[in-house]
């Protein structure tokens, strides 16, 4: 689907969008890291497909970063009702017709049960030798992860090192995705990957600039690991808060605008990805 397709696929949501925006100038405010977490049980309720979050453990402190909790949960039941909406893929609910969204740790046994694992604020994780082992183990399995939301040199250089624990550079090296890759395909044809921004710093910005760490954070990345077949089990996207342009979607118009449709259009891409490999 071309880019003037997918704008167009996206319109409904605009209108969505501009309405709880109204809600939200009446006075709703959501404080991110707010809500407890909902841990994944040992079986899923049905075979529909839900987002998984990683709770992990932080030893470092990221500007803005408030570790695992970042963007959760509205991240991901954004994501999910727009999935749910813009294609055919069934998606698992709760009795009040609510995405499920579950949080899980990589010592769970849970862990298995998740079509797709995802984590913000990376450039603050460490990983302990448990969790090396269940998250290559997850990921050889058939899992996916996809990490989001870390800026600048120092939050790369932490990731990297961790995840160079649980699949070492010389066997699985991380690699950039280039724009014709087939994922970029799947439903939307994404041409770049967008630069965006979390809305406290868009806000404060007044929308003129979208990297939060200047020069070191300028280029955006999108980098993956591959197993064996090619297949990508870890999914990168660095200098960007791709998960923003959801979890914000209803905030602000001139975010959505800005941000969402694109920021959908990758997401939309990946989760069909994830879901087909």
């Amino acid at each position: 689907m071309k880019r003037a397709s997918a704008l167009s696929a996206l319109a409904v949501v605009a209108a969505i969008a501009v309405a709880a925006a109204a809600a939200y100038a009446q006075g709703y405010r959501f404080r991110e890291g707010s809500l407890a977490a909902r841990y994944a049980p040992p079986h899923m309720p049905d075979s529909n497909f839900v987002v998984c979050r990683v709770a992990y453990r932080s030893v470092r402190v990221e500007p803005m970063g408030i570790g695992w909790q970042t963007d959760y949960p509205f991240a991901e039941i954004n994501l999910s009702t727009r999935l749910s909406e813009l294609t055919k893929t069934r998606v698992s609910r709760n009795p009040d017709g609510q995405p499920n969204h579950f949080v899980v740790r990589l010592t769970d046994d849970a862990l298995f049960n998740c079509p797709l694992t995802m984590a913000s604020d990376v450039g603050s994780l460490g990983f302990s030798p448990g969790e090396v082992e269940r998250l290559r183990a997850y990921l050889l399995k058939g899992g996916f992860l996809w990490v989001d939301d870390f800026w600048g040199t120092l939050a790369w250089r932490q990731w990297s090192t961790e995840i160079a624990k649980v699949f070492p550079p010389s066997e699985y090296p991380i690699e950039e995705v280039p724009l014709d890759d087939p994922m970029l395909r799947s439903m939307f044809e994404v041409a770049k990957v967008p630069q965006i921004t979390n809305i406290q710093f868009w806000r404060g910005v007044g929308g003129q600039t979208t990297s939060e760490r200047g020069a070191d954070s300028s280029e955006v990345h999108l980098r993956a690991i591959r197993d064996d077949h090619r297949r990508i089990m870890v999914l990168m996207t660095h200098n960007t808060d791709v998960a923003d342009s959801w979890e914000r979607e209803g905030e602000d118009p001139g975010f959505f605008y800005q941000f969402s449709p694109d920021g959908y259009a990758l997401g939309i891409d990946v989760m069909l990805y994830a879901l087909t490999h």
